[in-house]
């Protein structure tokens, strides 16, 4: 007779090193005497330490289960927290980062050993979490929501390898995980001891509890004390131990800005509505620790009756903010309403009357009152915009909102010529116009980029000279600094980019052509793997981006360079599907087909990508094309892309 197999409920922890085979190629011995030294003097002692049991370790990574979620969830935070610490006099290129993936399932035990979707969903979710940070199943959020404070975002459902069914997934930053307050584990005591002082424990908690809820009602009700200062927890003491005491966790906000309804009469207005929607979505980027969907995921659900519930389920955020703009000449009136997602309850609602020259002010004042509503600290350089912006004529402001509600249409010549027209005019009214400065400086990059420029030479000198006289202005504009890591990229001078790029996006980490761009930038300078999360959180940020293709395609050819083939010609295919006249996905799904032994699909795909541009008809005229030669990239372009086109049948010269 068979032997029952046996099954139990488990947490399941999977943890492995990112970018392993990188490190190792550069230095072999080094990396793993680093390895062992996180191991043994951080890394085991916690899982020890939260009841947790090593499973099997694979060279970079591991598999440890543990009775309890909690005890697997604060451990992945406390490892991830602590290697914070660990690398920081740690050169960039030599550092070991983790990425940890939580899951809790029905496992099968064979001896030691175990197996089950509850152990691949672990391993998976692993795979999504960026380096430095931890990727958990939404069973496990459930569990742990009202037990620890840890701040996990909603990543949505996630179509992941070799399971069936779609993951739900929440995930914690590395910069997130860094900062956020560590809450011990209680004590154990023996079971003789449990068995004694379960009555006087009972009874302790209840008047915490108690007092807590006394603290809790005295700090919300009309006339308590409203500033944020934060509230410590109460902790039962151990007569061993010192209690331990939790900060509360500050307010996460995760928010979409819905385009404001243009009320005025004059459908010319309708620029005006969607300027003030882009300002507001930008300046709450800028808060501290604030998840903001795109603007141009926002814009998908324009004129459109959609209950707020909805979107807030679809686009993984708690508020959503919209309102309406009426202009009657020099005079403004906004409406604003904050609105709970989860609830569709109104959290804050105003009405702001104002006039064009006072517009920045008021839309500063719109922005602060929300950040004090939801106890959120506004950083200075909101202010200093605003104080830029006052500084300058109305109507040059007004030229450059129409300057950038063009640039906002799809991609086109006579698009951008009128962009560029209203930016132009925008300077000569006031060359003080800073909004209008970076506009046709992005523009310039932009045609340069995508090859619509006659002078690239002259383009770029002009886009630079417009980016500097910018920064000397405003060195805290996450725009210029944005375009300048572009402008960089285009010039090969990748160093300088990621540089410019990084920049941008400490100053606004909600901006999702930042992370793409960023991305990329890695990749070309032959680090994929590090390029994988910030492209992944440009699509989170904008996941409805109706010009998505060239980030699917960034994001397949950074698995193709690195081997993760299903993953390459899923989103080369992605990329395909989203636009079918950019010719480079057609020749990059062929390469990674070919790759993959699907040789009549990827002569398929070959064959479009040189009817779309036939004069790249060879591998020699392909690489002469392409200004990005730095020589990582180029080795990991030769080993994968190019054997996938020769089995294509692409030719040689």
């Amino acid at each position: 007779m068979k032997q029952p197999v046996e099954r139990r409920l488990a947490a399941i922890l999977a943890a492995d090193v990112a970018g392993y085979s990188r490190l190792m190629g550069a230095d072999e011995e080094g990396t793993l005497e680093r390895l062992k030294a996180h191991r043994c003097e951080l890394v085991d002692p916690k899982i020890r330490e939260h009841r947790g049991r090593i499973v099997k370790t694979t060279g970079d990574g591991m598999l440890v289960e543990f009775p309890s979620v909690v005890d697997a969830v604060r451990c992945a935070v406390e490892v991830q927290r602590a290697m914070v610490d660990r690398n920081a006099e740690v050169p960039d290129d030599k550092r070991i980062t983790f990425r940890i993936g939580v899951n809790l399932g029905d496992i099968i035990v064979d001896g030691d050993d175990i197996y089950g979707d509850g152990v691949n969903i672990a391993a998976r979710l692993e795979a999504l979490a960026e380096p430095g940070g931890i990727c958990i199943s939404r069973v496990v959020r459930d569990q742990i929501r009202d037990k620890l404070p840890y701040p996990f975002e909603d990543m949505g459902e996630q179509n992941v390898k070799n399971i069936a069914r779609p993951v739900r997934a929440d995930a914690i930053s590395a910069t997130a995980g860094a900062s956020t307050p560590l809450v011990a584990a209680p004590a154990q005591p023996s079971p003789a001891r449990r068995r004694i002082s379960a009555q006087p424990v009972v009874i302790a908690v209840s008047v915490v509890a108690v007092i807590g809820i006394g603290v809790v009602t005295w700090w919300k009700w009309p006339g308590g004390n409203s500033s944020t200062v934060p509230v410590q927890a109460p902790a039962v003491a151990s007569p061993q131990s010192t209690p331990a005491v939790a900060k509360a966790p500050a307010l996460r906000l995760s928010i979409v800005v819905l385009p404001f309804e243009n009320l005025s009469k004059d459908p010319e207005q309708e620029y005006f509505a969607d300027g003030i929607t882009d300002d507001l979505t930008t300046d709450l980027s800028r808060i501290a620790d604030s998840f903001v969907i795109a603007r141009n995921t926002a814009f998908t659900y324009k004129g459109k009756s959609v209950d707020v519930k909805q979107i807030g389920h679809e686009l993984g955020v708690r508020y959503v903010l919209e309102g309406s703009v009426r202009r009657t000449g020099d005079q403004i009136r906004v409406n604003v309403q904050l609105i709970d997602a989860g609830t569709g309850a109104h959290v804050w609602a105003d009405r702001f009357d104002t006039d064009r020259a006072n517009l920045p002010e008021a839309q500063e004042e719109i922005t602060g009152r929300l950040a004090r509503t939801l106890n959120l600290e506004l950083v200075q350089a909101t202010a200093r915009r605003v104080e830029l912006e006052k500084a300058v004529d109305p109507d040059a402001r007004d030229l450059a909102m129409r300057g950038w509600a063009w640039w906002y249409r799809p991609a086109s010549v006579a698009n951008r010529q009128e962009a560029q027209r209203f930016f132009e005019r925008a300077l000569d009214v006031d060359p003080r116009t800073i909004d209008a400065t970076i506009g046709l400086a992005r523009i310039l990059v932009a045609n340069v980029a995508d090859g619509w420029s006659s002078s690239v030479q002259q383009d770029q000198a002009q886009a630079e000279q417009f980016l500097l006289e910018s920064l000397e202005r405003d060195a805290n504009s996450s725009m210029a600094h944005f375009v300048m890591g572009v402008l960089r990229r285009t010039q090969n001078r990748l160093t300088e980019s990621k540089t410019e790029l990084e920049t941008a996006i400490r100053l606004d980490r909600n901006d999702p052509p930042t992370y793409q761009q960023l991305g990329f930038t890695l990749m070309l300078m032959g680090q994929p793997e590090a390029g994988i999360p910030h492209i992944e959180r440009a699509i989170r940020l904008n996941l409805h981006e109706p010009s998505v293709a060239s980030t699917y395609w960034t994001l397949g050819a950074c698995h193709l360079l690195l081997g993760h083939l299903n993953e390459a010609v899923d989103l080369l295919g992605k990329a395909r599907t989203a636009n079918r006249r950019l010719w480079g996905s057609h020749l990059w799904l062929a390469g990674a087909l070919g790759l993959n032994g699907d040789l009549d699909d990827a002569r398929a795909a070959l064959a479009e990508a040189i009817k779309l541009k036939p004069e790249i008809n060879s591998l020699a005229q392909f690489g002469a094309q392409s200004p990005y030669t730095n020589p990582a990239y180029m080795a990991l372009r030769a080993k994968t892309l190019y054997v996938g086109l020769r089995r294509a049948g692409f030719l040689e010269e």
